[in-house]
């Protein structure tokens, strides 16, 4: 019996489907002991074919030779050091327990883009003698004489690769083993380290400097080497007055030798403000006193910080990161937008300097990687940014903040399918940190948290130096019609508008829709002009006169026939942000206009640039989509418009009620944030609605009341969990059997009496768009409590669903507590 122990490695393993994901296990070869280690990347045969595969260490062990029979060797390892450590490998086992995702997919998730490796198997042709060439097949030999023929070293290399990917295979394999083909693993990082050619003396000249004959100059560099260590050549071009030649010449001699030293671009802010110099209201204090305690007693804990617009939460954060960093510990601040970063940054740039650091998915992959390794390196104490920035490599952590907590966009949409907000909580729990949640508009379940004394809860109820809030009318678009008003606007809405143009006034107007129209139709055959890969209307946009899908992406020349009867009839109806702006300026030549939306944001300053615009005075109306509708501070707003949120109200989600809600009151909030007072206007067909009136009034906690007796009664987050079942295929068909299958092998286990827990399912049905980018689209939703058991379960059903061979052509996803509604 043997008894020897081996190395093993388990290994998450890249490309792997959901159906094999597992903690697979290699055995670590004696040639790479040492050199694996936990967080680290190895390159690994996989599968029957044993292709080689990228895998992320999971953890290293000891067990016996005879347990690891059937196990491979791990082939390489990439990294020489971890790139993930001890904390964020535990978020890597949370991220695939609670979003179900794969190993690999939970470890992207923890690293910026740049850090990203491709992985290629390259071969090349070797040329042999008589005796290497004995003994080989005849199809070998046919194959080594085809290479043999090809003088293109890069053509050869592709005819290699293409034997062993088809019927040669064989052949090819035998030419390996026969040293006739070499071949290599090359492994290249998507964003090279940004490094610096440095100089040392060598070890040699150090210990007999009179073996070497220098010239003068170059006695000139020893002396400046001897004196600093190192140099790089620019400084020593520099110091010594020479030129290049003069050290590439000294390296030739092996009187110096180079190295590469990475370098990490220092941030170039500067502190021109003292936070100290806050003066905070007596609500703000209060507020300020309570969470600076929770922060003190080093424990893990959760505070809501429930303000009205304008409150001064962010004065509030100000002062709880200076106390955070006094006691020696760093700061996470995150906000939902990328439209906010400009504002947040350079508030915060303002009282810390060089310490912040941000992050987010509009910095090229360079930008992001720099401030990853600052912030890994410890280079910075504060970081902020969007959901990303939760995953920040910054250690001792003692406060986490969470600007509009609220907003749907902490949540990820793709694999892995976490919430921002649940993830700070594992990194508080972990450095026994405070996260703090903020908004005017907090979510229901956090307010419901709060209200049980799970969340620690702190109001500011009036305006930071007690300026109003804004008066709001709600406008009844239907009367006026009756009045005779058919445009976008209200009479009203003109006349202040007018208004505030004469008296240097800027102002605010929210449609949530871009384009120009957005809903073309045929007059004759009533048929709407839709995207040939999705069940939605196109929508027209002016700029490139041009009907584009704002779901996969599908555009085309404006039509001049219905595609469906050939009738030249075609309608155009809706209204986008692009005809909004073209409406402005009808109504209000001299008006200076802003718009921003996703067509206008797309390059990587637009946001910066734009906003310092309008904050300048460059503009006078800013109009646009959501982004404009939170978070920002413009102080001469006194004017804020919502033009129509109606539709916002019926899309079909149970937050359909709260999102507008806290939609409207943000933006109403942004105007009168100075000493000038504000005003809104609410354009609707619906103004009895409740959730527009009680938006209007800015009472959340009403609207919390009723929203959250609603979901009571219907059983709702927060009095249960939301687990989406989603299914896609090309074949409406198979989409819908395949969720009717799922269905089954949940209604077997509840028939077998297996399931202990509550669980309520609704569906299958198709989605609201029932078909995006050319698949057909089903869900599941299932009410349950996200326990472990219950997380067990639905895994098992998915993985029985995937081996179902019979719809092996329909995609299932599996997101808890995410978005239902479209």
């Amino acid at each position: 019996m043997n008894t020897e122990s081996v190395s093993i490695a388990e290994i998450g393993i890249s490309g792997a489907s959901v159906a094999y994901d597992k903690r697979y296990s290699y055995i670590i070869p004696d040639e790479l002991s040492g050199t694996v280690s936990a967080g680290k990347r190895v390159i690994v045969p996989f599968g029957r074919g044993s292709r080689k595969r990228i895998g992320i260490v999971l953890s290293v062990s000891e067990c016996s030779a005879a347990e690891t029979q059937k196990c491979k060797c791990i082939t390489s390892v990439i990294d020489s050091e971890p790139v993930i450590g001890g904390e964020m490998q535990k978020m890597l086992e949370w991220l695939h327990d609670m979003t179900l995702c794969t190993y690999y997919d939970a470890f992207r998730a923890l690293i910026p883009p740049g850090l990203s490796v491709n992985f290629t198997e390259k071969y090349s042709f070797s040329e042999a003698d008589t005796e290497q060439k004995k003994g080989l097949s005849p199809q070998a030999a046919d194959l080594y004489a085809s290479f043999s023929e090809v003088k293109n070293r890069r053509e050869q290399e592709m005819m290699i690769s293409a034997a062993f990917d088809g019927t040669d295979k064989a052949a090819a394999e035998e030419l390996l083993s026969k040293g006739l083909i070499v071949r290599c693993d090359e492994v290249r990082r998507r964003v090279k380290d940004e490094t610096l050619q440095m100089i040392h003396l060598s070890e040699g000249f150090c210990d007999h400097p009179e073996l070497f004959k220098l010239t003068p100059k170059q006695k000139k560099i020893a002396e400046v080497l001897e004196e600093n260590g190192a140099a790089s050549v620019k400084e020593l071009c520099y110091l010594c007055n020479i030129t290049g030649q003069v050290i590439k010449n000294m390296l030739k001699s092996g009187a110096a030798e180079s190295f590469e030293y990475e370098v990490i671009r220092p941030s170039e802010a500067k502190a021109d403000s003292d936070p100290d110099d806050i003066v905070l209201t007596d609500e703000q204090q209060a507020a300020y006193n309570g969470i600076s305690s929770l922060i003190d007693s080093d424990k893990p804990d959760c505070a809501l910080l429930f303000g009205v617009t304008g409150s001064g939460k962010t004065s509030v954060f100000a002062k709880l990161i200076k106390h955070t960093l006094d006691i020696g510990k760093n700061v996470i601040m995150m906000i939902p937008e990328i439209s906010l970063t400009p504002q947040t940054v350079s508030r915060f740039q303002s009282l810390f300097g060089d310490m912040v650091s941000v992050i987010h998915s509009s910095l090229s992959m360079t930008a992001r990687l720099n401030e990853y390794k600052r912030i890994r390196s410890g280079g910075s104490r504060i970081v902020v940014g969007t959901r990303s920035a939760v995953f920040a490599p910054i250690d001792n952590i003692g406060l986490i903040i969470m600007d509009e907590e609220g907003e749907m966009t902490y949540k990820s949409e793709t694999s892995p399918r976490y919430s921002a907000r649940d993830a700070a909580k594992m990194r508080c729990v972990y450095h026994n940190a405070v996260l703090l949640l903020a908004s005017a508009t907090p979510s229901i379940e956090s307010f419901y948290n709060a209200e049980r004394g799970r969340y620690k809860l702190f109001e500011l109820k009036n305006r930071y130096a007690g300026n109003p809030l804004p008066s709001v009318d709600i406008i009844d678009m239907s009367e006026e019609e009756l009045c005779g008003t058919s445009g976008i606007f209200s009479a009203k809405l003109v006349n202040e508008l007018n208004a505030n143009l004469s008296r240097g006034e800027q102002s605010i107007l929210l449609l949530n829709r871009r384009g120009y129209y957005t809903f073309i139709s045929c007059t004759s055959c009533r048929e709407p002009v839709k995207c040939p890969n999705c069940s939605i209307p196109l929508t027209y946009h002016k700029t490139n006169n041009r009907l584009i899908c704002h779901y996969c992406g599908f555009s085309e020349d404006m039509l001049t026939k219905c595609p469906c009867c050939g009738s030249e009839k075609l309608k155009m109806t809706g209204l986008g942000t692009q005809k909004l702006e073209d409406e402005i300026s009808d109504l209000f030549p001299s008006a200076r206009i802003l718009r921003m939306d996703a067509d206008t944001t797309y390059s990587r300053y637009a946001y910066e640039r734009s906003f310092k615009a309008f904050e300048n005075g460059e503009y006078d109306i800013m109009l646009g989509t959501q982004m404009i509708a939170k978070g920002l501070d413009f102080p001469n707003v006194t004017l804020v418009g919502v033009l129509s949120v109606d539709k916002a109200l019926f899309c079909g989600d149970f937050r359909s009620y709260e999102r507008t809600f806290s939609l409207i009151t943000q933006v109403v909030g942004r105007g009168g944030r100075s000493d000038k007072a504000g005003r809104a206007y609410i354009q609707t067909c619906v103004p009895e609605h409740y959730v527009i009136n009680l938006a209007a009034q800015q009472d959340y906690k009403e609207f919390y009341r009723q929203e959250s007796a609603l979901r009571k009664a219907l059983t709702y987050p927060p009095y249960c969990d939301i687990c989406v079942a989603g299914f896609s295929s090309v074949n409406d068909r198979h989409a819908d059997d395949g969720s009717k299958a799922f269905l089954g092998l949940i209604s077997d286990e509840v028939d077998k009496g297996n399931i202990r827990f509550p669980l309520r399912v609704l569906g299958p049905a198709r989605c609201v768009f029932e078909r995006i980018n050319g698949r057909f689209r089903y869900r599941i939703i299932i009410k349950c409590r996200n326990t472990a058991e219950f997380r067990e379960f639905i895994s098992e059903i998915r993985l029985r669903f995937l081996k179902m061979k019979e719809y092996s052509d329909v995609q299932l996803y599996i997101d808890i507590n995410g978005d239902i509604g479209l």
